[in-house]
């Protein structure tokens, strides 16, 4: 851990801001160019969400051998995962290996926050100053943050003031909890709830658990991996990456042709429960109308709650837990490992907040409209302020001195999820208008590093010290973000996509659902067009 910070190099080709996976690989290729980089981090050490999120269970939903880097053949031939789904510490572990083969902590300042970037017009440059009172001069920077960085607590009154431990998933200690003989609460049920409430019902005494919105969930079928299968698919990695840069979701999942419409009962049944038993959110992907029809999406919708209500022993609780008013994959689509069970536990009580809403936090307790709880310790498992979180914690400020947050007032605007017209020279990777949080991470923040480098190192091949996305171009881009969202059933899921969890947040949605594939091709064209839809100077 770095708990002094080392000061930052005062002028640089390229700031980054953030440490994670998309700050690390930024940095390396930065490196490789012969550009001058450094990255401000404001934790104490590499790995940005999963130097946080250490919550018990936390794991990622996409498989080990796809969550990962393949830039560096020595890394892929070199690092062997364990599980399937990997958990928060070895992917912790996995960063943190990544950073010291590269030797990247000596470019990286931790415990620091940029507090302001400012953009010069007449030097075309950004000014950034920290929390710690450094001052650093950049032509470019590329905004790391994250989609998943700035926890959102609910608006609870009195929740602030819990006389209890008051924790977010997304801020877990680094020592960890005693949960051992203590009465704990957990609001929120969605991925990183359903994934912490198995193992907090294993440790505390009583467990209360205030369900907001019932999710589906999935079985993970989490084992670990066979030896002969990782050291065959070392021997063909580069192959078997190729294929997930040009999947529509950045993966390997298999994309059924058919209409729900047009397979027998039994025989959709029958598929449903293959997808069940395999584990894993290759379900949503069975048919290709469960993303865009409703009478479609709930045929898997009902599969799903007939397996809650067979799994979970109480049908009142079953029923509660059943999901309700927005159709199946409208929201993320959770993976769970032993999340229904749980709730046959003695010690695990489920309060349904739509039939009996929090009212207030009152010291130690939780007060609904009809019960009191006292705990000890209270969970808010509670999401983000997602894509636009970290990026509106700088005060970001732009040609004529336009702050981010102002030009985004009605909701992000950019050009590929990459630029932003009027904020020159600043690059966000895996941002709203691409795939981002809907694809694989980590192949979508290896394109993002790659083709914004690319771009970083054609300004300077051709003595250029300024691009800015064109507002027709982005203009254009954001119809089409939206145009194709429009014809999936994501706008019915009031949901942390379209910023549903966070009071006065635009609902928007701003992801590109037209595939991880096809967004390569465009972001390709771009490039290969001169970066068309892009002012250089």
């Amino acid at each position: 851990m770095h708990d002094t910070p080392t000061p930052p190099v005062d002028c640089l080709d390229v700031l980054v801001v953030g440490a994670g996976f998309s700050g690390l690989y930024a940095l390396h290729r930065l490196r490789e160019l012969g550009r001058s980089a450094h990255v401000i981090e404001a934790d104490s050490d590499v790995g940005g969400v999963w130097y946080r999120n250490r919550y018990p269970g936390a794991r990622c939903d996409i498989e080990s051998v796809d969550y990962c880097y393949s830039f560096s053949d020595e890394i892929v031939q070199s690092w062997t995962w364990s599980e399937r789904y990997p958990s928060q510490p070895e992917i912790l572990r996995y960063i943190n290996f990544v950073a010291e083969r590269l030797d990247l902590r000596t470019d990286i300042t931790f415990n620091t926050r940029v507090s302001s970037l400012i953009f010069d017009e007449t030097s075309h440059r950004w000014t950034a100053t920290t929390d710690q009172g450094d001052v650093i001069v950049a032509r470019s920077v590329v905004m790391a943050s994250g989609q998943l960085s700035v926890p959102q607590l609910p608006d609870i009154a009195g929740i602030e003031g819990f006389g209890g431990q008051l924790i977010h998933t997304g801020a877990w200690p680094r020592d960890g909890v005693d949960l051992v003989g203590k009465r704990v609460g957990v609001i929120g049920t969605g991925s990183s709830g359903v994934q912490t409430i198995p193992q907090l019902a294993r440790q505390a005494d009583q467990l209360v658990v205030f369900q907001r919105t019932a999710h589906y969930a999935i079985p993970a079928r989490n084992h670990p991996l066979d030896p002969a299968f990782v050291a065959d698919l070392k021997t063909r990695f580069e192959e078997y990456r190729d294929v997930a840069r040009h999947h529509p979701g950045g993966t390997h999942r298999v994309i059924g042709e058919d209409s729900v419409f047009d397979v027998d009962p039994a025989a959709l049944t029958e598929a449903f429960q293959g997808h069940w038993d395999r584990g894993g959110p290759d379900i949503l992907a069975a048919y290709r109308d469960l993303r865009s029809d409703e009478k479609a999406a709930e045929k898997a919708g009902a599969f799903v709650r007939t397996k809650i209500n067979e799994i979970v022993t109480d049908p009142e609780v079953a029923e509660r837990l059943s999901p309700k008013g927005y159709p199946f994959g409208s929201k993320r689509l959770v993976l769970e490992i032993d999340y229904y069970s749980t709730f046959n536990r003695d010690n695990v009580t489920l309060v349904d907040v739509s039939a009996d809403p929090i009212q207030m936090v009152s010291g130690t307790e939780v007060v609904t409209r009809d019960q009191r709880f006292a705990l000890d310790v209270l969970v808010l498992a509670t999401g983000f302020d997602a894509m636009t979180g970290a990026l509106f914690e700088i005060d970001i400020r732009g040609v004529n001195g336009i702050s981010l947050r102002d030009a985004w007032a009605d909701g992000p605007q950019t050009f590929l999820g990459i630029g932003t017209h009027g904020f020159p020279n600043l690059f966000i990777v895996a941002g709203p208008g691409s795939p981002s949080v809907l694809s694989n991470m980590l192949v979508s923040i290896e394109q993002h590093v790659e083709w914004i480098t690319d771009l970083i190192d054609y300004l300077h091949t051709h003595e250029l010290t300024r691009v800015e996305a064109e507002s027709d171009a982005q203009e254009k881009w954001v119809a089409e973000v939206n145009e194709i969202a429009s014809r999936t059933l994501f706008m019915k899921g009031n949901s942390w996509y379209i910023g549903a969890n966070v009071p006065g947040k635009p609902r928007v949605f701003t992801l590109y659902l037209g595939g991880v594939g096809h967004y390569r091709d465009v972001c390709d064209r771009v490039a290969a067009d001169g970066y068309a839809g892009f002012l250089l100077s």
